[in-house]
């Protein structure tokens, strides 16, 4: 009873202390476990905590006494304490830090004002978690099922060092699978954890990972070789040859935002906004979704916060419209007028930072053709693997970076307060004071309709300077093996999930 799979990338990040992306988030959420997780529907089910009580000033968290670490000791209060701490201490340098700056002190902690020690979070017993609130937080046991906040045991956590998550040795589990082998860049394997308290509910035996290869033709024929019983996301190119095959294709709107994020350090040529907006009126969000995505069901991006999410009582989109973004070449050029005056005179080359997948390539190259017809603008492109594009992008070697977010709860925070001076994920460095005061007004409401304004207002600044160019909201086109049954696709949480899989031999 083993499902196959096949990752598009060595995960960079497995001490999940320190994980930012999707690959490392999508092996942590099979191998370890928070507070909760995310269920079947998307919402939050218990997972390290049996139950959990929640007011404006905190929580406390019941944890199960059945709950077990891979080596058989169990999971206590104080693995979450000792996480938590070392999350905000600043000699981490955890990039999402930012998550526990809802756990009283942490933002403190994070600018060095305060201890680790002095954060509000509390073992009060082996089985008891009390949680101190910095501001109200009623969406903060949805928080816990992210892997910023797993449990990591202190003394194992010591032998290892900087050494942790670097090899499948150095990591202790506490989810309902291990990984027995990692073969970097070109293998993994996550067997079933016995230690696991709900491990009577896993059914499969192993998740087994033949390869890591973001090379579409050869996912492809993986899949149809029958290597593998998911291709988790299709290629343009992939659909014709799904549809021959006739493979039942599947729709999956995977959550994620899209957009060229600028770079806003000292010295940059982007920092001028005439030649953002002469950049931004070149695109055709529509003819860029058709010719190089080619996806059905992809949604142009409009704004800093997707379509699909919740506003005060139905979507965002239909409570606080935007205008869609069109193309306006005649704008566009009276904009890269006033960029030359002010840039000297002329636009230097640009350099375009972007990953090594096909699709990358090909938006690469279909920005370089636009902005040189349109705007006259050379177009440098440097491609890199994932976690070198993630290094460079924190490291700030772009003019432009074509990036994606996906979010991490289900509240639209998770994508307003990404554009925010304090956050490490904002790599483009851009920073507004209006901008943070907002955010912050809405971080510290629980009154939904001041909250949801305030986070609007906040977008409409963001847009407005042009922090980013939206580009679009991704779905995804899948296919699975009728074999496997039980996989579950989710907007939040590891993507694909296992969890409830299980494999029927007697399907075709």
């Amino acid at each position: 009873d083993v499902a196959y799979h096949l990752m598009g990338s060595e995960p960079p990040q497995l001490n999940g202390m320190k994980a930012t992306d999707q690959a490392s988030f999508f092996v942590l959420g099979h191998v370890m476990e928070g507070l909760t997780r995310v269920g079947k529907d998307g919402g939050v089910i218990p997972g390290i905590a049996e139950s959990w009580t929640v007011n404006d000033k905190g929580a406390t968290f019941k944890l199960r006494a059945g709950a077990k670490w891979s080596d058989g000791q169990p999971v206590t209060a104080k693995d979450f304490v000792f996480a938590w701490r070392t999350v905000v201490d600043p000699a981490t340098a955890s990039e999402y830090a930012f998550i526990l700056h809802y756990v009283k002190n942490g933002k403190a902690i994070t600018e060095g004002k305060m201890k680790p020690e002095q954060l509000g979070v509390t073992a009060v017993d082996d089985t008891t978690l009390k949680v101190d609130f910095e501001k109200p937080c009623g969406y903060f046991p949805a928080l816990t099922a992210f892997a910023t906040y797993y449990p990591v045991r202190e003394d194992f956590f010591k032998t290892r060092g900087e050494k942790y998550g670097a090899e499948a040795t150095d990591l202790l589990y506490n989810g309902p699978f291990t990984i027995t082998k990692w073969t970097h860049g070109a293998a993994m394997r996550f067997d079933k954890n016995p230690s696991y308290w709900n491990a009577a509910a896993i059914k499969l035996k192993a998740i087994d990972v033949p390869s890591i290869t973001n090379d579409n033709n050869a996912r492809f024929n993986f899949f149809k070789d029958r290597k593998i019983d998911i291709l988790e996301s299709l290629s343009k190119d992939d659909l014709p040859k799904a549809l021959a095959e006739k493979f039942e294709l599947r729709q999956h709107l995977d959550g994620s935002l899209w957009y060229h994020e600028y770079n806003f350090r000292k010295g940059k040529p982007t920092t001028n906004k005439n030649l953002r907006y002469a950049m931004k009126h070149t695109f055709n969000p529509q003819e860029f979704i058709s010719k190089v995505i080619g996806i059905p069901g992809t949604v142009a991006a409009n704004g800093l916060i997707p379509s699909w999410m919740n506003g005060i009582s139905g979507k965002i989109r239909e409570e606080y419209p935007i205008p869609a973004q069109t193309q306006n070449l005649e704008l566009a050029k009276e904009f890269l007028e006033k960029a030359k005056k002010e840039l000297g005179g002329s636009i230097p080359p640009l350099v375009w930072l972007t990953g090594d997948s096909p699709t990358s390539a090909k938006e690469a190259e279909y920005f370089q053709e636009l902005y040189k017809r349109h705007l006259g603008i050379e177009l440098r492109i440097d491609k890199q693997i994932f976690k070198q594009r993630l290094a460079k992008m924190s490291a700030g070697e772009f003019d432009i970076v074509s990036a994606g977010w996906g979010p991490d709860y289900a509240d639209p925070m998770t994508f307003a307060d990404l554009w925010t001076s304090w956050n490490e994920n904002n790599r483009g460095k851009w920073s507004n004071k209006e901008y943070d005061a907002l955010i912050n007004k809405a971080l510290n409401t629980s009154d939904q309709k001041v909250r949801m304004k305030a986070m609007m207002d906040a977008e409409k600044i963001g847009l407005e300077d042009l922090v980013v160019t939206p580009s679009f909201e991704r779905t995804i086109m899948w296919i699975a093996h009728p074999r496997v049954k039980g996989i579950v696709r989710h907007q939040i949480g590891p993507d694909p999930d296992f969890y409830w899989a299980e494999i029927d031999n007697a399907a075709k």
